[in-house]
């Protein structure tokens, strides 16, 4: 086992991805000369060359334009929108043609490209650099979306991501790129849309994705010390989502809690809430309790930012409330 940062993690997966496979393309902005903006990309220049690492105008529409017509062409780009919030300027070649492409054609073509960017607070980028976004693609049929939690899940997760035939959007969270995991060599490969159970417990479920899996099991911690046992599911993909490990999760503890850093109205967990209620009806001894930001622009000051992102007091609270 080695201890590796997340962002490290990334890189060496993209490294493997380009070594390996002659049809993998690396552009975006910054993305080579650079290292890109959180030097994630750093040394592939090097590496690789021009022609398969390469630095675009700033124009998110024209990246990801280019990329889904290179992936209909035969190639498996990678791309990267610098900051999530600026994934609205590319959402027709998104929504209207990478994710309808195998469907307009009858299942003849594929568009096998991996859009990569970054997501969440925690690092005061403001507004217009912190959002969270992912609920708008896991809308979207034909569009695949990961949202890893750890460096070993990101590296796997990635290279499941370029492997796969149809679009995926790979999202980072910002304040994740130096955090510090284990990652091991002969560990299993991991396929989009299976969850994981990053903690066992027998009292209530909490379902995350992303950092807010480690908030989770931060407030899980605490809690024990209470004899509370929390069982936390990190979901690492959103679309497809791991309904079945939910809901199995579910009839053991009886009680779920969601967690997630976007706005909690109209979000991800609503979509999980409502499903649970369904299939999961009468596994529920109360009602699901959401956790997630408020309905608001994220806040640029350090200390209004800390009060706006969830925390392992508002999901201990939560937990409290579906305990009681």
């Amino acid at each position: 086992m080695a201890e590796v940062r997340y962002a490290k993690a990334i890189n060496m997966a993209l490294d493997e991805a380009l070594s390996e496979d002659p049809s993998v393309v690396l552009f975006g902005e910054d993305v080579a000369q650079a290292g890109g903006p959180f030097g994630v990309t750093r040394g592939l220049l090097d590496k690789h060359g021009e022609l398969r690492v390469r630095d675009t105008p700033i124009s998110e529409a024209t990246i990801v334009g280019a990329a889904v017509g290179a992936a209909m062409s035969g190639l498996k780009p990678v791309v990267e929108i610098m900051f999530m919030d600026f994934v609205a300027i590319s959402m027709d070649a998104l929504v209207n043609q990478a994710a309808k492409a195998r469907f307009m054609f009858g299942g003849q073509c594929t568009v096998p490209m991996v859009l990569r960017t970054p997501h969440g607070g925690g690092v005061n980028a403001g507004p217009q650099h912190s959002q969270c976004l992912e609920a708008w693609f896991a809308h979207i049929p034909g569009l695949k979306v990961v949202v890893p939690s750890n460096p070993s899940d990101a590296n796997k997760l990635l290279k499941a991501a370029i492997a796969d035939p149809d679009p995926v959007i790979f999202i980072e969270n910002k304040a994740m790129y130096s955090l510090k995991g284990e990652m091991s060599e002969t560990e299993e490969d991991v396929a989009i849309g299976k969850a994981r159970i990053a903690r066992s417990g027998t009292d209530v479920t909490i379902v995350s994705y992303g950092a807010a899996v480690n908030t989770a099991l931060a407030a899980a911690k605490t809690l024990a010390q209470s004899n509370i046992e929390a069982e936390v599911i990190d979901l690492r993909s959103i679309q497809p989502w791991d309904e079945a490990a939910v809901l199995e999760s579910l009839s053991r503890t009886h009680r779920l809690v969601i967690l997630h850093e976007a706005v909690t109205s109209f979000g991800v967990g609503a979509e999980i809430a409502a499903r649970m209620a369904d299939i999961g009806f009468d596994e529920l001894d109360a009602p699901i309790v959401r956790v997630g930001a408020p309905f608001m622009p994220v806040p640029f000051a350090k200390s209004l930012e800390s009060q706006y992102l969830p925390n392992t007091d508002k999901v201990i609270a939560a937990v409290e409330q579906v305990l009681a």
